[in-house]
């Protein structure tokens, strides 16, 4: 029925567009399998699949998180952004394994329905660790965290990092150690620390030996501040040749149409919309 539904409304997709763009409108490079796909997997899974998803239940049960349907259902779109370009292995960090499994789970069901057309992609396991909010330790640091102070940017200035780091929580404990069960707040900035100087987590306490925390926010301040600079300052370069940036996204779009539209189109065929 949901499919049908689809077909039926494509015919008002040009002119739902035409009323949101202006005559001054601009239009951005995107490739549009992707939510195509995305809607077809969408009417292909059940709600409580997507519920039973930790992440989703995590961030609903806190108050700062509502419980939106775009956050419900980003996961199918993470789905159709891997089978849209037939991938077979994907690297993922420990809390994205379930979203893999979503993946595998909506390739067979596809194949299943509509014959053998998805390779059901891998998991590949990486040893990346979690950076934990600097407000939070016992949450994963976020870029759509509400508080300003909980996540920090590549782009952020110097003064904004040393601000970030000063407000981190931590303990009444000064001594710095690393303990996550116990010195949370300590053992991200230990981890920060280690991550980008390339040391060792028992050398950063070594050397960090007769700091308190106070002094100990600014020393991983410092690190990640010059630890940044040079990418920031590749970032601040590249926003100024706005032609190479245009180019780089009129490359990569052309180069997404020509993998992502013939599977698309095939997908469209299978479940018969064209």
């Amino acid at each position: 029925m949901a499919l049908h539904s689809m077909r039926k409304a494509r015919g008002c997709w040009t002119f739902i567009r035409a009323l949101h763009q202006g005559p001054e409108a601009v239009p951005a490079p995107q490739v549009s399998e992707h939510t195509q796909l995305s809607w077809i997997l969408t009417c292909m899974v059940r709600l409580p699949r997507l519920q039973h998803l930790h992440q989703w239940k995590a961030k609903t049960a806190t108050e700062k998180h509502s419980g939106t349907v775009g956050l419900l259902t980003y996961p199918v779109l993470q789905a159709a952004d891997i089978l849209l370009y037939k991938s077979t292995h994907v690297p993922v960090g420990e809390d994205q394994v379930q979203h893999m499994e979503l993946v595998q789970d909506l390739a067979q069901g596809f194949n299943k329905k509509f014959g053998e057309f998805f390779p059901v992609p891998k998991s590949i396991l990486t040893s990346m660790k979690k950076v934990k909010s600097l407000r939070d330790p016992s949450a994963k640091m976020s870029k759509s965290d509400p508080d300003k102070l909980a996540t920090v940017r590549i782009t952020d200035s110097p003064e904004e990092i040393v601000q970030k780091f000063r407000k981190a929580v931590t303990d009444f404990n000064s001594e710095v150690t690393y303990d996550p069960a116990q010195r949370g707040g300590v053992s991200n900035l230990v981890a920060i620390h280690a991550a980008v100087t390339g040391l060792p987590v028992e050398e950063v306490v070594r050397r960090s030996a007769g700091f308190d925390t106070a002094r100990y926010k600014l020393v991983v301040a410092d690190a990640v501040i010059e630890k940044f600079a040079p990418i920031k300052s590749e970032i601040e370069k590249l926003k100024m040749d706005k032609g190479y940036l245009d180019k780089v996204l009129q490359d990569g779009l052309a180069k997404a149409k020509e993998l992502a539209y013939p599977v698309c189109q095939e997908v469209k065929k299978l479940v018969g919309f064209l």
